[in-house]
């Protein structure tokens, strides 16, 4: 059985890759030209050049494949030209599915993101009903993930498309070489570089975890419905002080409130454009965000597919593992 993994030169893409080969499927990997291949190392993949803005290359790489998981994405919160991050996230997103709905490909996973969801003000677990509207979504990456997400939501029940679809909420483990933006929070705390935190929640899930979501989604998913793959609702200041106690260091103290934040985040958003430099440490997006507890739950998961998350404290203590191992 053949199947295109989309992405799987970063983070999640790589981690559903190595699943599919526990699985002895011919992974087929779309890549652009150039793209870092370090997490494709060892894998026994057949590599497909091509790019989501590229329709020819994308006819090429679906031709045959018997399922898709489209996991690439453009997740970034910040960018000196945020058009790239929806041209990619949206239009990329549409341009794969008509693709694989003109070459006849029978199931599609759909690697969405607890970004596109609602939350509860009173800080409560969101699940995938909770309401919310593109208004809602802060940033160019959530907008073009909401949007991304309503376009195949649209082709399957317009044209049929064979897609499910999954929400990770926020991955952690090894295989982060980007990083994402979470990864490089974790780095920092490794390497003692948060002296201070915000007050904010997270759902922490481990990336092997996400993974096996997608190979359940596979084969338990309804076709047009939606599983939040998550992990273990944290706070910050839990997390940090997870980190700490692993590697031998004293958590941050200091909460700083999101007020005084904002003003450095914009003075280093605005520095960047000046320098048309790379993403500043802090931007104003993610700020916003982090005025609410991002805080979710699977239980629609784990009754619908049989998904079982293992304890945020060893994702983090995974992550920690491989940035200390990268560091060293």
């Amino acid at each position: 059985m053949t199947v295109l993994v989309t992405g799987a030169t970063g983070f999640v893409g790589s981690a559903v890759a190595r699943r599919l080969l526990r699985e002895g499927m011919a992974v087929r990997v779309l890549a652009r030209a150039g793209s870092d291949r370090r997490n494709l190392d060892g894998l026994n993949v057949e590599i497909c050049e091509g790019d989501l803005t590229d329709r020819g290359s994308l006819d090429r790489a679906v031709a045959g494949a018997q399922a898709l998981f489209h996991v690439a994405a453009d997740y970034r919160l910040w960018a000196l030209h945020p058009q790239e991050i929806y041209r990619a996230n949206v239009d990329g997103t549409r341009a794969l599915m008509l693709a694989a709905l003109d070459a006849g490909v029978p199931r599609i996973v759909y690697t969405s993101s607890v970004a596109t969801l609602g939350l509860h003000a009173d800080g409560t677990a969101a699940d995938e009903d909770t309401p919310v509207a593109l208004e809602n979504m802060i940033g160019p990456y959530k907008r073009s993930k909401y949007m991304a997400e309503e376009e195949v939501s649209r082709l399957v029940a317009e044209r049929g498309l064979p897609a499910v679809i999954v929400n990770p909420s926020t991955p952690i483990g090894p295989g982060d070489i980007k990083p994402t933006p979470t990864g490089r929070m974790i780095r920092d705390a490794v390497a003692g570089r948060m002296p201070a935190y915000v007050d904010t929640g997270l759902n922490i899930v481990h990336v092997d975890d996400v993974a096996e979501g997608h190979w359940l989604a596979l084969h338990r998913g309804a076709v047009g419905e939606r599983y939040i793959l998550g992990g273990e609702n944290m706070s910050l200041g839990a997390i940090l002080a997870e980190i700490a106690a692993l590697v031998g260091r004293s958590p941050p103290r200091v909460k700083l409130p999101h007020g005084l934040i904002m003003p450095v985040a914009h003075v280093a958003e605005a520095w960047a454009r000046l320098t048309r430099g790379a993403e500043p440490m802090v931007v104003p997006d993610a700020v916003r965000m982090a005025r609410k507890r991002m805080y979710f739950t699977c239980a629609k998961a784990r009754a619908a597919l049989g998904y079982a998350p293992r304890p945020a404290q060893q994702a983090i203590a995974d992550a920690v593992a491989w940035f200390r191992g990268r560091a060293a």
